[in-house]
């Protein structure tokens, strides 16, 4: 239901769109296509092998695999990492139905953003479909915490998003609102990833020596990176790294596999905790209905 409690239909792309970058953790390029999917799909991710096998994996909490700074899931031993920021682009431009095929392990970072994933959705359209969209309303409160991290959802309106972060020598930051097809776009995907430039090119090192994919592709063109109390480059906009993780708790929300009608609260969210809120909430069959 939208917040006006009007049932609105499915919806998949007008047109296939396709990408390609280089992936966050993996530095390797990868070439994505999302196309159109019949009602009832949802989102599926189809990994494309060098044997001409393909391996298809549902966006849904129950394949999610843990793996440092991403989503990532797995299905038949595939595994397609870095996720959240399409998902989110999808969830929040009211896509329901789509196949996204990649050839690589992960999707691209470009800029740390989600812009290039809706200026793709913009481009390509949205058609209405036949079956009306099951949303999941919250019927009371779940919260998840680790140490200093807390993250809940309970009953609410659409969905909305309150977060807030603390950062050493840049202070608190919050953000708070709805998000759909028009905040989303204009307030919450511009926003990129972040992290301490020294911590991300220390957890470079360490994935080249121990040939791991963490952070080969991380660098000032692909995330926003502090140094001290400034960022290299600049901020988009004074409060954009508490937007990015609106933006990554939006993606991680998708798992879900209906649109949510909700109100988080997160302090110091990350995907780790993202995750357990949807598996905890998922998990609840109190805590929530489908209509």
């Amino acid at each position: 239901m939208t917040p006006s409690g009007q049932s609105r239909l499915q919806a998949t792309l007008g047109a296939p769109f396709e990408r390609d970058g280089r992936g966050l953790h993996t530095g390797r390029r990868a070439r994505v296509r999302v196309s159109p999917a019949p009602p009832g799909h949802g989102i599926v991710f189809r990994r494309h092998l060098r044997d001409g096998r393909s391996v298809d994996i549902p966006a849904l909490w129950r394949f999610v695999v843990p793996q440092p700074a991403c989503t990532a899931l797995a299905r038949e031993g595939m595994l397609v990492r870095t996720v959240e920021h399409l998902l989110a682009s999808l969830h929040a431009l009211r896509i329901d139905n789509a196949l996204a095929e990649i050839d690589a392990e992960e999707l691209p970072i470009f800029d740390g953003s989600a812009i290039p994933w809706c200026e793709g959705i913009a481009g390509a359209g949205r058609v209405d479909q036949v079956e009306p969209v099951r949303v999941l309303r919250v019927l009371r409160d779940v919260t998840v915490a680790d140490r200093h991290r807390r993250l809940s959802i309970g009953p609410g309106t659409g969905l909305t998003i309150s977060a807030h972060i603390a950062l050493k020598h840049l202070g608190a930051f919050d953000w708070d609102g709805p998000v759909g097809p028009e905040t989303f776009a204009r307030d919450i995907a511009p926003s990129r990833s972040f992290g301490r430039f020294l911590r991300v090119m220390a957890g470079r090192a360490y994935g080249f020596v121990a040939r791991k994919p963490l952070l080969q592709g991380c660098g000032p063109h692909s995330a926003a990176l502090l140094v001290g109390g400034r960022v290299i480059g600049g901020l988009r906009m004074p409060d954009e790294l508490v937007r990015h993780r609106v933006l990554d708790v939006t993606g991680d929300l998708a798992l879900a596999g209906h649109p949510i009608e909700g109100r988080v609260t997160a302090a110091h969210a990350c995907h780790a905790l993202n995750q357990a809120l949807v598996t905890a909430l998922m998990s609840d069959a109190s805590a929530w209905e489908l209509v």
